[in-house]
């Protein structure tokens, strides 16, 4: 599946209110490594003009799962980066999570990146919002 073809399953909505800031989340599970267990993604964005449909992540998620990825940082920095330039919101945070045990002898392993427009910042807001 090339770029375009997996960021047109994105699909969006119009935001229902393009004054307000909130914070609008989708998480779910993807098969991204041979370990039997699922990795975690979530999200989490400032909405500007669209949304993302919930089944139409769900839908990508299951792509992504189709697709061999060399890291979970790999992984991370290609959603945030379909996700951008799909929506273009106002700030956009992914977490992905390895599945326990997918490493011998470590913990965990979990991947956080960011991304906001220029100028954008809501420190009350985004102080609320749980990174892990």
């Amino acid at each position: 599946m090339d770029i375009n073809e997996r960021r047109e399953l994105l699909t969006t909505s119009p935001n229902p209110d393009e004054m307000l800031d909130y914070i609008t989340g989708l998480q779910g599970a993807l098969q991204v490594f041979d370990h039997g267990k699922p990795a975690h993604l979530a999200i989490r964005y400032v909405p500007d003009r669209l949304i993302v449909n919930p089944d139409a992540f769900g839908r990508y998620l299951a792509a992504l799962s189709g697709q061999e990825w060399q890291t979970l940082e790999q992984l991370a920095t290609t959603v945030l980066g379909d996700l951008c330039n799909q929506l273009v919101a106002r700030w956009f945070c992914v977490a992905a999570t390895a599945p326990e045990g997918a490493y011998p002898g470590l913990g965990a392993h979990e991947v956080l990146v960011e991304d906001r427009q220029p100028g954008w910042d809501n420190p009350s807001l985004l102080s609320r919002v749980e990174m892990y």
